[in-house]
């Protein structure tokens, strides 16, 4: 049944997904888009509107994918009321394993934060989540984000390169670059 699937699916995320979401985004492509959930570009866009609504994305993606995956699996599923149920079981599923493993390392960690395998553990796990965040990084540089014609690509490397300027050197408001690279798209992708 799909709500086993999804729940094992979000089980394994919930329990692995360490570095935040941009580190689980890997993981979470492999388990949703591999069993054919959703398709690629559906999840480019779910890591879009996650970062602009509040949240992380493993809640996010948890809800959205629970909502979407039974109708997707089941023309019987497609209702509403089997959406929600999914959405319910996925988000709990993947914040539950993570405030449970939270509360009881933080209580060990605070209990033991001189000791050199606690030091050593962190030391080892700090360029892991870096490597993670590279590998989202790339995971989300493909045609559905960035075009497949050589026009498109440049236009999406330079709102990219734009957002990233904004923010960077001229220290505008995430919201507002936010705002200003969806005019640059409209502007740029819409045929008039």
């Amino acid at each position: 049944m799909i709500y086993l699937k999804l729940i094992w699916a979000y089980l394994k995320i919930g329990l692995f997904g360490f570095g935040g979401g941009y580190a689980m985004l890997a993981l979470i492509e492999r388990e949703i888009v591999g069993p054919g959930w959703i398709t690629s570009q559906m999840f480019t866009d779910i890591v879009a509107i996650s970062q602009m609504t509040p949240g992380p994305i493993g809640i996010n993606s948890a809800t959205y994918i629970g909502y979407v995956a039974p109708g997707v699996y089941s023309e019987a599923f497609s209702s509403p009321v089997f959406g929600i149920l999914g959405s319910l079981l996925c988000t709990l599923v993947v914040v539950v394993p993570s405030f449970i493993l939270t509360v009881y390392t933080s209580h060990f960690i605070t209990r033991h934060k001189e000791s050199a395998l606690v030091k050593g553990v962190f030391a080892g796990l700090r360029p892991v989540v870096v490597g993670l965040i590279a590998s989202a990084a790339l995971l989300l540089m493909n045609s559905a984000n960035f075009g497949e014609e050589t026009a498109e690509v440049l236009k999406s490397v330079a709102i990219c390169g734009g957002a990233f300027a904004l923010v960077y050197f001229a220290k505008l408001h995430p919201i507002i670059v936010i705002l200003i690279a969806g005019l640059a798209g409209f502007l740029l992708y819409m045929p008039f």
